[in-house]
């Protein structure tokens, strides 16, 4: 009787325990920490491949073996960083049945992190390579992939179906309650106004200011919707 077979998939070990090289999930994730703690201390263009493998813990052929050049580098650690507070932004809508709760929870924790001292360190990083690197800037702020806006559309879809919503343009709506949340601490940030993350009762009447609004352009009245933004824990 013939002997199946499993294939192996790209990130398993093989049958001694050890992953090709290259395949290594771990030590991928061992360099792009190291990377990222020199990026944000050094900048893009002062870090060298020298600061990174001595931050890493690993030697310059490995970091060869998983990325090409810097360049490829600083680009898997945009993509894991904007997976990573999609997931977390996708976790905090799912647990919401409340359209303003959900906003309000979204709102706080998106402004939270967009104006944490790692992500504005990160933007001002992407900002200084915009014109070498124009492709990673739009990833960076306006991918068409599964992202943040792109959650909070789904979010927002799934209201105008159970009829808690009226909304025509989902993206739109998406893209003004970010902005409207997020939009000014974040310039302020980034431009230095501030110097760490707004307060937390700053943020919290700018959230809830912007679901009144919210409610007010798109709040399904015929089904008497009130809002009831929670209060700050």
């Amino acid at each position: 009787m013939a002997r199946q077979t499993r294939k192996l998939e790209k990130s398993d070990p093989g049958p001694a325990g050890r992953f090709a090289a290259g395949e290594d999930p771990a030590k991928r994730e061992q360099i792009i920490d190291g990377a990222k703690a020199v990026f944000m201390k050094l900048g893009f263009d002062a870090a060298s491949m020298n600061d990174i493998t001595r931050e890493a813990g690993v030697s310059k052929g490995t970091i060869y073996v998983y990325f090409q050049n810097k360049e490829d580098l600083f680009g898997a650690i945009v993509a894991r960083e904007k997976e990573r507070i999609t997931a977390r932004m996708r976790d905090i809508l799912a647990g919401s049945e409340e359209v303003e709760d959900g906003l309000y929870r979204f709102g706080i924790g998106f402004t939270t992190h967009i104006t944490s001292p790692s992500v504005i360190n990160a933007m001002r990083t992407v900002i200084g390579v915009v014109d070498r690197m124009p492709s990673l800037c739009r990833y960076f702020f306006n991918s068409s992939s599964i992202n943040v806006r792109t959650v909070l559309d789904d979010f927002i879809k799934r209201h105008v179906s159970l009829g808690n919503l009226k909304v025509e343009d989902t993206d739109l709506a998406a893209r003004q309650f970010i902005d409207m949340t997020s939009g000014t601490f974040f310039k302020f940030r980034l431009f230095g106004d501030l110097d760490d993350v707004p307060p937390r009762d700053e943020m919290d009447r700018t959230v809830k200011g912007a679901i009144r609004v919210f409610m007010a352009a798109y709040g399904n009245h015929d089904a008497s919707v009130t809002a009831k933004t929670p209060e700050p824990a």
